[in-house]
């Protein structure tokens, strides 16, 4: 029998109240009372934008350290929590993705010093633990994340070691935080040597040698005003060991070379310094220092940020650097110390018509092509002759391909859809690979399928898509399924495996990813064609996605899902928002759905290359309002079981998005589905979840799309619980 949801009455709006609403689920086994909690409007808050007033009644909600906004979260937590406990599989469920995780998790591993180390997870630790043996002796604990706080909720956000592998920086990020704290310890002893560093943000820690340290950070907000992100510039310094972390030196940033995104980086041979800056995610400058010459200046590669670049690898004066430069599709190129203007530059590895990653590693380059979002690699020598494709197990997805220069051996990763992570051990003076672990998981990849398939757009571009789905599945329209997208910041969807989805397709489901514009799967071109005025191409694609799926009999859209988090949050919030007939389901995640206001909280104006800003011009305005999920929701709108997906702690992309968004969707909905909010406490935008964290979230996801597509009853498969109550 089909889920029904009726709406049993609405309230009249009341003074500074949203409407409140009350509705019954029904099944034949079950009805569920769900009522939203009361959101205080405040009708004077209203912006002008060119002329055109902008009301934002819920602005309060801005102030996620306001006494009222907590209650409202635990309100919205109440009444979500509720709803959930409510369907009968969901502890089924849980199970079997608990069933699932429990298999030991073992890291490729590497060598610093006189020790090898790597990651191991036991199975259902929250995090993961680092080992370390001497030769082939036994191997002991080096550093256990699990003991950060007794909560569990903080988490290892970097680890770094001098190039003797003496002494050993790691950082920890608290309540999910991007803001973390710094630790250097002795390699052997493992004491720590000196005070913490504390508000360290986007950085790692680049050694010289073993006197010190690079790292960037911001100065910290004051208390209160950290949604301001108008102001937030990086800085690179140094930190001396031995010294007081206010005696840092500033290397780069500060008043003279204020830049959003700073990061630097020491090569591998310790002769230079590499600087790249950034104004936004994407375009960066690049610059070089001497470290043999203390006192010379900062040398200038690239001052614009039209293109990116990367120095990849040094050889004496020689420098390679991966950049973008007239080439979209990426190339490598080669110069030298004297000669470091673009013009000075000479091809390395030519661009071709695929993207190019590349690693090096015992003095070989690894070029690492996507091939309509898959993986092929070849292997470059120190000439820049291509000696042939390394071979892979199948279509899917590779990573690994870097070491240091006196490495003989490398670890890479190949995975897909239905190909558990798995690491092969290299020979770079052989280049035979060899198996060195095997996924534990317990997954049967012969049962099930995945197929590549390209679909046209709105406006004719072809677009790739892999769907997955278990094998002898039946074409009839009837299926469950779930679209994921992203398309957006020249980041590239890449076939990868997920537990979470096992249990999904276990019973029936089919799970499709749409590689859409925005994203970096076919250049920068592709990315481009996806950005400010060209942003409702990356929407058009993934509503044409949905419209395949149905065309060609894989489901319809009463067992359609769409989910999409951060950038593809703002996906999935417009999709919705213009085509709320499409889908049965909806689940942004830590999106990104307030487009007027995106750029002035924490790290947001960086995001302007992508999305332009409603300050910068009336078209750019206009086009923003038109699709700004926030505000593109209708009144008296029936719009699909949506599930708001946002950490309390996110200081990337501020829950406020998603407290705003869903406060008004329960205001303007009128339909029979739920619309709820599910807020993560002490979690932050994704990264450092415990593994029970993330397990109880998959859970309530899957457990949620089930019951609004009208499963009743399902029988989960490998759980304990029987799911026929």
């Amino acid at each position: 029998m089909k889920t029904n949801v009726i709406l049993i009455f609405s309230l009249a709006i009341i003074l500074s109240s949203s409407k409140v609403k009350a509705q019954i689920v029904e099944s034949n086994t079950e009805k569920i009372m769900l009522e939203y909690p009361e959101t205080r409007k405040d009708s004077s808050v209203v912006d002008e934008y060119f002329g055109t007033n902008v009301p934002d009644p819920y602005r309060w909600l801005e102030d996620d350290r306001s006494e009222e906004t907590a209650q409202w979260v635990k309100a919205e937590n109440e009444v979500t929590s509720d709803y959930l406990s409510k369907i009968p599989y969901r502890d089924a469920i849980n199970s079997r993705l608990t069933e699932l995780w429990n298999y030991e998790k073992v890291s490729a591993p590497f060598t610093r010093g006189d020790y090898t180390y790597f990651s191991k997870n036991d199975g259902l630790q929250n995090q993961s633990v680092y080992y370390r043996k001497k030769g082939d002796g036994e191997a002991e604990v080096f550093l256990d994340p699990n003991s950060f706080s007794k909560e569990g909720t903080s988490s290892l956000a970097g680890l770094s070691f001098s190039k003797d592998g003496s002494k050993v920086t790691y950082q920890i990020s608290e309540g999910g935080s991007d803001w973390s704290k710094l630790i250097v310890i002795d390699a052997e002893t493992l004491e720590q040597i000196e005070d913490t560093l504390i508000d360290i943000k986007f950085s790692g820690a680049s050694w010289q040698g073993n006197e010190g340290f690079y790292y960037s950070s911001y100065d910290k907000p004051k208390e209160g005003s950290e949604l301001s992100g108008l102001t937030q510039y990086h800085k690179l310094f140094f930190h001396k060991l031995g010294t007081p972390q206010s005696d840092d030196r500033l290397v780069f940033g500060g008043d003279i070379t204020p830049r959003r995104y700073i990061g630097g980086g020491v090569s591998e041979d310790g002769n230079y310094l590499i600087i790249s800056a950034a104004e936004s995610t994407s375009g960066r400058e690049l610059y070089i220092h001497d470290l043999r010459k203390p006192k010379s200046p900062i040398h200038t590669i690239v001052d614009n940020f039209e293109n990116n670049h990367s120095v990849i690898h040094t050889d004496g004066d020689k420098i390679f650097i991966k950049t973008n430069l007239n080439a979209p599709n990426g190339k490598v190129v080669m110069t030298t110390f004297d000669k470091l203007s673009p013009e000075n530059w000479v091809d390395f590895i030519p661009e071709t018509e695929n993207v190019l990653s590349v690693g090096t590693a015992g003095g070989v380059f690894f070029a690492n092509y996507l091939v309509d979002a898959c993986s092929k690699v070849y292997r470059i020598n120190a000439d820049g002759e291509n000696e042939g494709e390394i071979e892979l197990p199948g279509i899917g997805s590779s990573g690994g391909f870097g070491g240091r220069l006196e490495d003989e051996f490398l670890y890479y990763s190949f995975t897909s859809y239905v190909y558990p992570r798995t690491i092969f051990k290299y020979d770079i003076a052989s280049g035979k690979s060899e198996l060195y672990l095997k996924s534990g998981v317990k997954f049967k990849s012969e049962d099930f399928e995945s197929k590549q398939v390209f679909y046209k757009s709105k406006d004719g571009t072809k677009i790739p898509m892999i769907i997955t789905y278990k094998k002898g599945m039946e074409l009839n329209g009837e299926n469950p399924t779930l679209l994921y997208g992203y398309g957006g910041f020249n980041i590239s969807l890449s076939p990868s495996f997920s537990l979470s989805n096992i249990v999904f397709m276990e019973n029936g489901g089919v799970y499709a990813v749409a590689n859409l514009r925005g994203g970096g799967e076919y250049g920068e071109e592709w990315h481009s064609a996806g950005t400010k005025l060209n942003k409702q191409n990356v929407f058009d694609d993934f509503i044409a996605a949905a419209e395949y799926l149905i065309n060609s009999k894989y489901t319809n859209s009463n067992k359609l899902a769409v989910a999409g988090g951060s950038n593809g949050g703002l996906l999935v919030g417009a999709t919705m928002c213009q085509r709320p007939d499409l889908m049965k389901v909806a689940f942004p995640a830590v999106g990104v759905l307030d487009m007027l206001r995106y750029n002035k909280f924490t790290a947001g104006a960086g995001w302007a290359y992508d999305y332009g800003t409603a300050e910068e011009s009336k078209e750019m305005f206009e086009y923003l309002l038109n699709y700004s999920p926030y505000h593109a929701l209708k009144e008296g709108t029936s719009y699909p079981a949506t599930m708001v997906f946002t950490g309390d702690h996110d200081d990337r992309v501020v829950p406020a998005h998603s407290f705003k968004f869903a406060a008004r969707l329960q205001e303007y909905h009128k339909g029979e589905n739920p619309v709820l909010i599910r807020i993560e406490t002490d979690a932050g935008h994704g990264a450092g979840k415990s593994t029970s964290m993330v397990i109880q979230e998959q859970a309530d996801k899957w457990s949620f799309l089930f019951w609004n597509m009208g499963y009743d009853h399902l029988q989960i498969e490998g759980a304990e619980s029987s799911n026929d109550h």
